[in-house]
């Protein structure tokens, strides 16, 4: 009896560690960075699919993405405790020492980077760019000033460009337009997150969001989240143009993009909770259904 309770607890032990690393990594999000980074490079690819580059690009992608966000829970650890959502994570919470948590990041930005320069120069120095402004950029400008989202979509959309460069070995219009997509998406997204958690993002005393003189949301935000994502519009068209694409996904996007603005429009007008969750809830499907749409269509 006493053996099986020492044998559950270290299955507890066990189950625990990995939940934890997961929240460490982030793991949901890892994996949808590593989503848009496969997508891309199958976007851009002109020859057959080659599965173990896919494998290798999808392991440096999550490897580099979790050190980055292994990093940043490491410098933002006080300010997890203070906010709701992020309490229970494994650092904030006390069940991971710091020391542990870097040298998890290091092991794996060192790997990831490796895996990602077996393609060409190109791709790690953007994964290594993409590590070093999220983690020691972005993360330390959250407590200075909105702009903080402007630097933190650079990172936020490397992915793109960098699954460009993992196919095509170079810096081509292609990738720098499916950087263009995902960087201006990522401002309706994030207005329409950081409306809806503005108390928790204050009571940590983040300045993501900008605010009027009483220290209220600017209602502002609505009005450039609609513009960003009408900016959407013309860069849909740029791999249609470059005859990556047909017209079908160039239609397709396009009108994700126009919905986005509609979505965009309703929250500047309204400013209410069922606003913003609508443009929230719009904004996860906008980068999958475009980049499928953009790689289905090439055939």
């Amino acid at each position: 009896m006493q053996t099986k309770v020492i044998e559950r607890g270290v299955l507890n032990l066990a189950l625990q560690k990995v939940q934890d690393y997961k929240m460490l990594v982030k793991f949901r999000l890892t994996m949808t960075v590593v989503f848009s980074s496969v997508m891309a490079f199958l976007i851009a690819l002109s020859g057959p699919v080659n599965w173990l580059a896919i494998f290798i690009l999808a392991a440096g992608g999550f490897l580099v993405t979790g050190a980055a966000n292994a990093l940043n829970q490491v410098l933002e650890k006080d300010f997890d405790k203070l906010m709701k959502r992020t309490a229970d994570r494994p650092l904030a919470a006390g069940r991971m020492s710091i020391s542990e948590a870097v040298m998890a990041a290091g092991f794996m930005s060192l790997f990831g980077i490796t895996l990602l320069a077996l393609f060409n120069p190109w791709a790690a120095f953007f994964g290594t760019l993409a590590l070093v402004t999220y983690a020691f950029l972005y993360t330390p400008m959250k407590r200075l000033s909105p702009s903080a989202v402007a630097v933190g979509a650079v990172p936020g959309a490397l992915p793109t460009l960098i699954g460009c460069v993992a196919a095509q070995g170079e810096l081509t219009f292609l990738g720098l337009s499916l950087f263009a997509l995902q960087f201006l998406w990522q401002f309706p997204h994030f207005w329409s997150i950081g409306w809806l958690g503005f108390e928790d993002y204050a009571n940590a005393g983040y300045k993501l969001m900008p605010t009027n003189q009483k220290g209220e949301r600017d209602s502002r935000i609505g009005l450039q989240a609609f513009l960003y994502a009408l900016f959407l519009v013309p860069v849909s068209i740029i791999p249609y143009m470059l005859g990556v694409s047909g017209w079908v996904s160039a239609v397709v996007v396009v009108i994700l993009s126009l919905g986005y603005a509609y979505f965009g429009w309703s929250f500047y007008r309204v400013g209410s909770r069922k606003s913003a969750l609508q443009l929230m809830f719009f904004s996860f499907a906008y980068i999958p259904v475009s980049l499928v749409a953009l790689f289905a269509d090439k055939f």
